[in-house]
């Protein structure tokens, strides 16, 4: 039997079905249930808090599974958005065949399925969050012609007794790509990357991360799970589902997880970075004669103009502004650079150029060199575990495009571009001529309403939602809070508790 690429996935239902989650229709879907003997249906969707929901169904018969795959079903939109109010709440949730995959923790045999809200009308829920994602990426595609491409690097916390952590002790803050036995909870990583393979998600590695230390009662140890480029409504997808499967697998094996921002002071945060690039016919189009596009460029630049304004959506939470410090590998200032993890906006290695590493590394390789495709992105390194991925995502791709078409784009790029340590004492005068991102809730919330024109252009995000962004985050009444917490252990210890699980 002649093995196909599919034989490979390890999406369960891209191996059975030989084809694609892209292209799955609701035939396959219907396919795969009854070659598999799936006998519930899960509806799951991201409500205002930026949590999955769920809406179970017991398959009873062919008519019905084609039924609930063809009209979806009803739910209570006031219970799950701010901004629908109760005198007319009922929307739709309608699956998205592509999305579906099987659910590895159910005892009996279940499929999950991602779906999009639709109002009375039948039509797109347009300040819904994965909505909103659509239309900024439609946007960009029609006004550039580029497809925009993304991945996430989603790190977080393990807490589990401190007795984890005697046999083999981690060194404090010197987790990075550690081994086991050293790296306590490798083994729970690992599992939980097969898991979301299985469940479709594209990744690239994993690994231990710097972040670890013990306290009185616990053993914090600091973990990442990066994935592979992909369209950005996709890239979403498959972190909220990442998500999902670490905290359920740690629910399960009775350990906690967190991806807040900041467990304590002094120790290493937990970012959300977003790598991105655009492509054209299948393209990657950052790179032109080996060096960053000046397109790239623009977008950088797109990104550095909108930077304080993205931190609405890409820092939700009181405590990311506890991560947004000096000297912690977390950005404070805008600007960009290569290689460089001071800076905002990084430019990796890519790849680019004449690679010829492998054949210096194995001098018995005698195959041809074929050069792929540049795997260049760039990366914005101010988010974290808070973000409403969505919107954040959204706004992004409105920043990117915001560079794309701004005409002095180029200059902004030349001017904010670093490439030295700005942490570094003898840097202080250029760190000093960099613009601050925004240091509270309170303060994102006022850059925000300053440029909100920018992310209500083409509809693609509705006042309304800008609103209620903004009042959310003065809620917090945070104004300051980083001043007043200085030194005061205890509030700090209080606050991290309160936000422990964010979105």
């Amino acid at each position: 039997m002649t093995k196909t690429e599919f034989d490979l996935s390890p999406n369960l239902l891209e191996k059975y079905l030989k084809k694609s989650c892209k292209e799955f229709t609701k035939q396959d879907i219907i396919d795969y249930i009854v070659g598999n003997n799936i006998e519930m249906l899960n509806f799951r969707y991201v409500a205002g808090d930026g949590r999955l929901k769920s809406l179970n169904f017991v398959i009873n018969s062919l008519e019905h599974l084609d039924q609930v795959l063809t009209t979806g079903e009803r739910c209570d939109g006031s219970s799950l958005f701010s901004f629908i109010g109760a005198g007319s709440s009922d929307l739709y949730v309608v699956p998205r065949y592509s999305t579906a995959f099987v659910n590895p923790f159910e005892d009996v045999p279940s499929l999950d399925i991602l779906c999009s809200y639709y109002n009375n009308e039948g039509k797109p829920l347009e300040s819904s969050p994965e909505y909103v994602l659509r239309k900024a990426h439609e946007n960009l595609k029609k006004a550039t012609g580029y497809t925009f491409k993304a991945l996430g690097e989603l790190e977080y916390y393990i807490i589990a007794d401190k007795e984890e952590n005697t046999l083999f002790p981690a060194v404090d803050q010197k987790g990075y790509h550690e081994s086991a036995p050293f790296a306590n909870f490798e083994w729970l990583r690992k599992e939980a990357m097969h898991l979301i393979a299985q469940c479709g998600g594209k990744i690239k590695y994993g690994h231990s991360e710097v972040g670890n230390f013990t306290d009185e009662n616990y053993y914090y140890e600091q973990q990442e799970i990066e994935f592979l480029p992909c369209e950005a409504e996709s890239a979403v997808d498959q972190l909220l589902i990442a998500k999902w499967i670490l905290r359920k697998l740690c629910n399960d094996y009775g350990v906690n997880v967190s991806l807040a921002p900041k467990i304590t002071v002094g120790k290493a945060g937990s970012g959300l970075h977003i790598h991105m690039m655009l492509e054209k016919d299948g393209k990657n189009m950052m790179v032109a004669n080996d060096k960053l596009s000046d397109d790239a460029k623009k977008m950088i630049a797109g990104l550095c103009d909108l930077a304080d304004a993205l931190t609405a959506f890409g820092n939700t939470i009181p405590t990311s502004y506890l991560r947004l410090v000096p000297h912690q590998e977390a950005p404070t200032n805008i600007c960009w650079g290569d290689r460089n993890r001071s800076v905002l906006i990084r430019v990796p290695l890519g790849w680019n150029g004449d690679m010829n590493m492998i054949y210096d590394a194995n001098p018995q390789e005698k195959s041809k060199m074929v050069k792929t495709d540049s795997k260049q992105t760039v990366e914005i390194r101010s988010g974290d575990g808070s973000a409403d991925l969505y919107l954040y995502v959204a706004a992004i791709i409105v920043a990117a495009q915001h560079g794309l078409e701004m005409p002095d784009s180029l200059k902004l790029a030349e001017k904010l571009y670093v490439n030295v340590n700005i942490f570094s004492e003898e840097y202080k005068d250029k760190l000093a001529q960099l613009k601050a991102l925004p240091v509270s809730c309170y303060e994102s919330a006022e850059v925000l309403e300053n440029k909100r024109t920018y992310f209500e252009k083409n509809g693609v995000f509705q006042p309304g939602l800008i609103d209620a962004t903004i009042k959310k985050l003065k809620s917090y009444e945070d104004k300051g809070l980083s001043e007043k917490l200085f030194g005061k252990h205890d509030e700090i210890y209080k606050l991290v508790m309160k936000y422990l699980h964010c979105m």
